[in-house]
């Protein structure tokens, strides 16, 4: 039986910070990020967007394709949680009006809950084909202000329908995978914004893809050769870059730069203007090879990476499927980024420093122009509006 994605589609914010705009405001050369970094823009929050209206926005378009009342479970993959107890899944539970014949759960661990969740829904409808399964991956990355991460924030949501029979995309069983208790990002529980050690953070990385990597081809027999496409975890894309040179180092390969170029420079495409979104980006990474690589996919094989400080990793892969592209959204996904408003330095970090959602009380100012909106906080309870 396959298994896998059926529908997916990612959403960002209304708003992004040029890199170009950034670097002037800190007088730094903007080719250390285009190029050194390879980023140009960042999606960035207002204070009414959080990650369940991102979520709703990412999952509205796949509902009103479905009977959303057959939705079995919704799995929420989040490193930027609303509460400490109440699963943000629920609140999107609420806000898209689902059955209340749903099981709703928040997974988390850093940048890999996404897959953490992918790979569970899979194994629940291997269980019982008649599941359905909703899989959220969402985040907004914050880090504080003149900090070297400031420049690698961003935000999004992907939603994915695991389902029997996928349209996109089947997972393949068999994945290799690494956990090591390392200390190279975090966030305490007194702090909105993450800590991170980046020049360690890439070295763990890149170990725990070899690592992974090694597990996969143990427990597969897949090699190199067997892989159409790669997509990896991007908090930023020359990210992706280093992970695909040090694994076909690894995997003893050879590439020209135009095999080098057409097995990752589609799926950074979306990345390199919105940003890192944590859990969610290795999806919209895959969302952009949907959309940029124009020729045809049919049954090719892509593996995924993701990688979570932490650190927890996983590399796995899936088959395409014939007709997928009859199902995609890149027309919603392209008209999100391009209809983005740019921000002056000034504007963002007037959204960055008003976003109080610690307070008991706060009505948030209309910024938000999706369907779906953050209106405020009442008595330490959050409350949104669907337009």
């Amino acid at each position: 039986m396959n298994v896998g994605i059926d529908l997916i589609h990612f959403s960002t914010s209304d708003y992004y910070l040029g890199l170009d705009v950034f670097a002037e405001e800190k007088n730094i050369d903007v080719d250390k990020f285009y190029i050194g970094i390879g980023q140009e823009k960042m999606s960035i929050a207002p204070p009414d967007e959080d990650v369940v209206s991102l979520a709703a926005k990412a999952a509205a378009p796949i509902l009103e394709q479905i009977d959303k009342d057959s939705i079995t479970a919704i799995l929420f993959a989040t490193e930027s949680g609303v509460d400490q107890s109440k699963s943000a899944g629920v609140f999107l539970h609420g806000l898209l009006n689902l059955s209340s014949r749903c099981r709703v759960v928040e997974f988390k661990h850093a940048c890999y809950s996404g897959a953490a969740a992918l790979q569970m829904a899979t194994m629940m409808v291997r269980a019982n084909p008649k599941e359905k399964v909703l899989v959220i991956a969402a985040d907004i990355a914050k880090y504080d202000v003149d900090t070297s991460g400031e420049a690698t924030q961003g935000c999004g949501a992907v939603a994915m329908l695991i389902t029997e029979s996928p349209r996109i995309i089947a997972i393949e069983p068999g994945s290799g995978y690494h956990t090591e208790d390392v200390m190279d990002f975090w966030r305490p529980n007194q702090r909105k914004t993450a800590l991170v050690d980046g020049k360690y953070s890439t070295k763990v990385y890149l170990h725990s893809l070899k690592q992974a990597w090694q597990h996969f081809t143990e427990e597969t027999g897949k090699t190199f050769s067997d892989i159409n496409h790669f997509c990896y975890h991007i908090p930023f894309t020359k990210m992706a870059e280093k992970a695909h040179q040090t694994l076909a180092k690894v995997a003893g390969v050879k590439l020209t730069d135009e095999e080098f170029q057409a097995q990752t420079l589609p799926s950074q495409v979306y990345n390199r203007i919105v940003g890192n979104s944590y859990s969610a980006s290795l999806f919209v990474g895959f969302c952009s090879l949907l959309d940029n690589l124009k020729e045809n996919l049919s049954e090719r094989r892509i593996s995924f990476f993701s990688y979570g400080s932490g650190c927890v990793a996983e590399f796995f892969t899936g088959l395409m499927q014939p007709g997928y592209e009859k199902v995609l959204m890149t027309t919603s996904h392209t008209r999100q980024i391009e209809q983005r408003e740019p921000l002056t330095y000034a504007q963002y970090l007037a959204f960055y420093h008003e976003v109080e959602d610690d307070v008991e009380n706060i009505e948030f100012e209309v910024n938000n122009k999706g369907p779906y909106r953050l209106a405020g906080i009442r008595d330490h309870k959050r409350y949104y509006q669907a337009v």
